[in-house]
């Protein structure tokens, strides 16, 4: 291995690390010495690689937001689904990270949107989101209807995380929400365009 291949394998290695310690105990449990040994690396090797903790959980967020869009992604690519079905798959993917990875899951939205890498992290998913909306409800109309999308679906995951949206209290799952959501959009957008 070259010196190149060799950092990339232990800043990998790290992010590893990190993701685990975030999953089993939120971001307090998230310190570069703590890192470093779940690495299994030199006690200095994560300074090399994060400039401070606050760093290293951006890098979390990032990586979460990658992932994510990369699910979007691959969603828009499947020819086999209607726009609709792509859509509520989307939201649902956006509510399962919250679901299956909570501190992740706020990492993401607790990350200054102004910071660069974050912001661009974001706006790749948001971009494919957007195409996503656009597909159901047109170009036009796609930036409101996806910023409606987009919080419900935060509303709905906030929701369902504290233990508030109970299916015996309100008699709807979260897959029943969120088709009623992108629904109400279709209907919308088409209702508006009769209006026009």
């Amino acid at each position: 291995m070259t010196r190149t291949e060799t950092a990339a394998a232990t800043r990998r290695a790290l992010l590893r690390a990190a993701t685990d310690l975030l999953d089993e105990g939120g971001p307090g449990a998230v310190t570069l010495r703590a890192v470093g040994a779940r690495a299994g690396v030199s006690r200095g090797a994560p300074y090399g690689h994060f400039e401070s903790k606050e760093h290293l959980l951006t890098q979390l967020a990032i990586t979460t937001w990658d992932s994510l869009a990369d699910a979007v992604e691959q969603l828009r690519a499947d020819p086999d689904v209607t726009p609709a079905t792509r859509l509520e798959q989307a939201v649902l993917a956006l509510i399962g990270v919250a679901r299956q990875w909570p501190h992740r899951y706020a990492l993401m939205f607790g990350t200054p949107a102004d910071t660069p890498a974050a912001l661009e992290a974001a706006g790749r998913l948001e971009t494919d989101f957007l195409a996503l909306v656009a597909d159901v409800v047109g170009e036009s109309a796609a930036p409101g209807y996806g910023a409606l999308l987009m919080s419900s679906a935060h509303g709905i995951a906030g929701m369902e995380l504290s233990g508030h949206l109970a299916k015996d209290k309100w008699q709807v799952d979260v897959d029943q929400l969120v088709r009623m959501l992108v629904d109400g959009i279709r209907l919308g957008a088409k209702g508006a365009g009769a209006h026009r």
